[in-house]
């Protein structure tokens, strides 16, 4: 019989491991976001950006001061008059609908005129293009930047896990749903719900920092992998000293 050394059995009993257990294999980790992280704007020119707004929308504002004032009605009949001010926000290259295609996903942030704050100020698109012509034009319900493009069951088309976020009162939360774009349609695979909550600008007693790691589980090849979501606390005064705090759905404040 192995004899194992006094260090060595301190080592495993601080891992939670009995003598001749192997420590579980780390966690892949399919995003963080206890890390904060930004993506600037595409960098597209100013003719490539109107080219591709102009196959999506054909009637749009190029400037907001062109809306009309006393237009009633709903995003989808802004859209439907061209009262929109769209922009491209985020972009990802992959094979989105089609393995083996190259293909390049633009999120447009179509602004609608006079949309509310209750609206999040106007609707979000995804427009998929092959080439210079366009594959899909679908809604996001709001989602509008890219976190990750993944394709986790190795069929050879991509998904893109994605955000959206709300402010008020001081508080930022953010949600987040790992999407595919196949047959002309949007499916959410996995919805995270909030997966960042920060109340520390609020001013409120007791504001936190809450927010979940994303990670893969066990897989079959071909099928997708179980996705599980761990959430940590933080105190304002220190940001980076988290806890962990529970598995699964974030319970959220608000």
């Amino acid at each position: 019989m192995k004899q194992i050394t006094l260090p060595l059995l301190v080592i495993l009993l601080s891992l939670g491991l009995a003598p001749g257990q192997k420590p579980a294999p780390p966690k892949q980790v399919l995003h963080d976001f206890r890390v904060e992280s930004g993506s600037g704007l595409p960098k597209l020119t100013a003719t490539t950006r109107k080219s591709i707004i102009s196959k999506v929308f054909p009637k749009y504002l190029s400037d907001a001061n062109k809306c009309n004032p006393r237009l009633q009605g709903d995003l989808e009949a802004s859209r439907k008059a061209g009262q929109i001010v769209p922009s491209i926000i985020d972009s990802a290259t992959g094979s989105f609908t089609t393995a083996g295609q190259t293909q390049t996903a633009y999120i447009i942030a179509v602004s609608e005129c006079n949309a509310s704050h209750a609206e999040n100020f106007g609707s979000d698109r995804i427009a998929i293009f092959s080439g210079q012509q366009l594959i899909a034009d679908l809604d996001l319900d709001f989602k509008s930047s890219i976190e990750r493009k993944t394709d986790l069951n190795g069929d050879g088309i991509d998904e893109l896990l994605m955000t959206s976020g709300w402010m008020g009162q001081g508080t930022l939360i953010l949600s987040a749903s790992l999407l595919s774009f196949q047959n002309g349609k949007v499916q959410v695979i996995e919805d995270f719900e909030t997966v960042l909550e920060d109340s520390c600008e609020s001013g409120f007693p007791g504001a936190m920092r809450k927010a979940s790691v994303l990670s893969l589980g066990n897989a079959t090849p071909g099928k997708m992998p179980k996705l599980q979501q761990e959430n940590y606390e933080a105190v304002c005064s220190n940001r980076k000293r988290w806890k962990f705090l529970s598995s699964g759905k974030m319970e959220s404040n608000n």
